[in-house]
């Protein structure tokens, strides 16, 4: 079985990084969770940073992101939310999910909120997206290659290939991970 993980809404914020993060779950390298508390975080920055995108379309990509996943929403987690400590207090939520869904790792851009000594109590580690991406290219190169090559082949009203992907990727910092799939 994959072991578990918990997507931030600062990862699931930027597209091809949520798809990317969607597929790795789907080929079976990870189960993915979330909750309803994050899902509302990511599309509320979304509506308010995004006027262009169409509110209904985002609506609508919320619910293809509950049913791409199995078993991918976390609940019962708010009493454990007093429970926690996190320099943000406005993080100790995903950490509660985390701890409920039994996760091995919470991917995140803001790993300063989710310091080691917070974590480690609860064997659970924060690692940034680009070093969670890395990890699975070196447990299964050619399933997160396929993610990749998904991901463009989906993209049909502005066709995009893979090296259109791993320049966007490369865009949100994933660099490690790009240059990874780069060579070889």
């Amino acid at each position: 079985m994959a072991f578990v993980v918990i997507y931030d809404a600062n990862v699931l914020y930027p597209n091809v990084l949520r798809d990317l993060l969607i597929r790795v779950a789907q080929a079976g390298l990870v189960q993915a969770k979330w909750t309803h508390r994050i899902l509302d975080e990511t599309f509320r920055n979304l509506k308010a940073n995004r006027p262009d995108l169409d509110p209904d379309n985002l609506d609508r990509t919320r619910k293809l992101m509950i049913r791409a996943i199995r078993d991918c929403l976390v609940q019962g987690y708010a009493p454990l939310i007093d429970a926690v400590t996190l320099p943000d207090p406005d993080d100790r939520h995903v950490l509660a999910a985390a701890i409920k869904a039994r996760a091995q790792i919470i991917v995140t851009v803001n790993l300063k909120d989710f310091p080691t000594d917070s974590l480690g109590q609860w064997d659970i580690e924060a690692k940034h997206p680009d070093a969670f991406i890395l990890d699975q290219i070196h447990l299964d190169r050619p399933s997160v290659y396929g993610c990749i090559q998904r991901i463009a082949d989906s993209c049909t009203k502005q066709p995009r290939t893979i090296h259109d992907i791993l320049a966007r990727l490369e865009d949100l910092g994933l660099l490690e991970s790009v240059a990874s799939l780069r060579t070889e």
